[in-house]
């Protein structure tokens, strides 16, 4: 297998210059506030898997507080999300200047990128980065026993395709985690409105069921669903984790 082009580790000083995604108690520095507090609940939402010495594919890595929590459950993880140079999936809706929302978007990406650098570097993280779109995974990124997405179908225009990319580098075991539709929601429900032109960055509320039949589509068959709570500003937020599983390693 050739080697690809890791993305070269970033010396991050200035916390200022970072935005974080993920609440996190970072060596050095101490508790950094994010959007998402997973702290203590790291096993729940991936599902309660066995990482020891698997390699995974974490999509949607933001500010690497499931990369890093991996690695130290064994794993060896390369962390895969967007950079600057490529596009947020965005609704494109009438009217609303995209050029100046995209600028926006990436500027956010940046600091993104930056908090992950500074948290791989106090933390000692050995996690190999990739920057791309996950409608494009490098053809020599090689073979995965596992692949990760946290929150990251909702945001995707084709999420099917997002994981039929992803699937043809995983031998064994894709994890799905995503907010849990109300109770009464169709299997799919389509989250722009023309009226409102609100959340640009937001295309879906899906349901664990049909990312189950989106799995076995792709050969991953044996099935487990489970959900959970998990601490969202000041909010709680209702999550399902599914775990995809070939019946046989390819």
């Amino acid at each position: 297998m050739s080697v690809p082009f890791w993305v070269e580790p970033r010396i991050i000083d200035d916390i200022n210059e970072c935005y974080f995604y993920h609440t996190m108690d970072i060596p050095g520095q101490g508790l950094v506030k994010g959007n998402w507090d997973l702290r203590g609940k790291e096993s729940e939402y991936l599902g309660h898997v066995d990482f020891q010495g698997k390699r995974v594919l974490e999509i949607g890595t933001a500010s690497g507080h499931l990369c890093f929590s991996m690695e130290k459950m064994g794993a060896e993880v390369v962390a895969y999300d967007l950079s600057p140079k490529q596009d947020w999936d965005l609704v494109p809706y009438s009217g609303l200047d995209l050029q100046a929302y995209k600028s926006d978007r990436k500027t956010q990406i940046q600091k993104l990128n930056n908090g992950y650098w500074f948290a791989h570097k106090a933390f000692d993280s050995r996690a190999k980065v990739l920057y791309g779109t996950v409608y494009e995974i490098p053809a020599d990124a090689g073979q995965f026993d596992m692949a990760t997405f946290g929150c990251v179908l909702l945001h995707l225009r084709d999420p099917f395709l997002a994981l039929q990319c992803v699937s043809a580098h995983v031998t064994d075991t894709i994890i799905v985690t995503d907010l849990a539709p109300n109770e009464g929601d169709p299997m799919i429900r389509f989250l722009p409105n023309a009226a409102t032109r609100a959340q640009p960055e937001s295309w879906w509320a899906i349901s664990p069921e049909l990312v189950s039949e989106y799995l076995q589509i792709l050969g991953f068959e044996q099935i487990n669903i489970s959900f959970h709570q998990q601490n969202f500003e000041q909010e709680t937020r209702h999550l399902f984790t599914v775990i995809g599983e070939r019946n046989s390693r390819l």
